[in-house]
C-alpha cells in the first residue's frame, strides 16, 4: 500500500464525500485550485470505463507562500492533492503526505511547514462523516 499518503475510508456517498472534503479543506484554510474528474477524462480521451475518482488540488496560500520563499522550485510539488475514489465497500479519501513529499527537497527549513500542512490535512480527513483511518 501507499506510504506517501494519509488514507481514510468513508462510509457514505461519493458526491457527498467530495463536498465534505471541499468544506473541510476550506475550514483548514485550503482552496481547491483544480478538480480533475478522472472517470470523465478517461471516458472522453480513451473511451475507457473507470470508477468514480476525483483529484482535488488543494492549496493553502499563506503556507504555499512561506514554503516557496524557502524553496523556489517547490512549486513543482504543489498543490497538495487529495483524492476521492470509489472502493468496493466505501469511498476512499487520501491526501498526499507533505512530510514525505517535501523530503525530496532536502531542506530542513521546510520541515515545520510540512508538519503543519500534514496536521491540517489529517484533520480534514478525520472530520469527514463516518471516516476511519486506513493503515499504511
Amino acid at each position: 500500500m501507499a506510504n506517501y499518503t494519509i488514507r481514510y475510508r468513508v462510509d457514505g456517498e461519493f458526491d457527498d464525500t467530495v463536498a465534505a472534503v471541499e468544506d473541510e479543506l476550506a475550514e483548514e484554510g485550503f482552496g481547491v485550485l483544480c478538480d480533475i474528474d478522472v472517470q470523465a477524462t478517461l471516458k472522453k480521451k480513451l473511451d475507457e470505463e473507470f470508477r468514480q475518482y476525483r483529484i482535488l488540488g488543494a492549496c493553502n496560500p499563506s503556507m504555499a507562500h512561506e514554503a516557496l520563499q524557502e524553496e523556489l522550485e517547490l512549486g513543482a510539488l504543489l498543490p497538495c492533492n487529495v483524492i476521492v475514489y470509489e472502493r468496493d465497500d466505501a469511498v476512499g479519501v487520501s491526501a498526499v503526505d507533505p512530510e514525505v513529499m517535501l523530503s525530496v527537497a532536502d531542506n530542513d527549513a521546510l520541515d515545520p511547514i510540512a508538519e503543519d500542512v500534514g496536521e491540517r490535512l489529517t484533520r480534514v480527513l478525520e472530520a469527514l462523516p463516518n471516516a476511519e483511518p486506513v493503515e499504511n
